[in-house]
Order: C-alpha cells, then sequence, then structure tokens
C-alpha cells in the first residue's frame, strides 16, 4: 500500500500570527508565500495542518 501524499500551499501570510504557529510554518519547510510543498500523510503533519490550516491550501495528492 503506498503512502498518502498531501500538497501544502502557504496562501495567507504569518505576520501577526502566534509565534507557534509561525513555527508550525517553518518545520512544514515554507520559507516564503506562495510556496508549495509536498508530504507524506502522518498523524504529525495532520496535527501540524489543523493547527495552521487557516493559512494553508490543502489538497489531496493520488
Amino acid at each position: 500500500m503506498a503512502a498518502k501524499k498531501v500538497k501544502i500551499t502557504w496562501v495567507k501570510s504569518g505576520i501577526n500570527r502566534l509565534k507557534e504557529h509561525r513555527s508550525t510554518l517553518k518545520a512544514l519547510g515554507f520559507t516564503h508565500l506562495n510556496q508549495t510543498r509536498l508530504h507524506e500523510r502522518t498523524p504529525q503533519i495532520d496535527g501540524m495542518l489543523r493547527q495552521v490550516g487557516y493559512l494553508l491550501n490543502i489538497e489531496e495528492v493520488k
């Protein structure tokens, strides 16, 4: 069974957000706005996406 992947694009600024949320964006690998990253769907990544999902565009990759 292949691991599920998720395509994440950072679409809203981290300015004036909680420090923990900015740190989570950095942990996901983002360095600038409108950047896209591809991650495997794990419980750790799901938790990060729940925390900062309001700043991201999230798509399942098949």
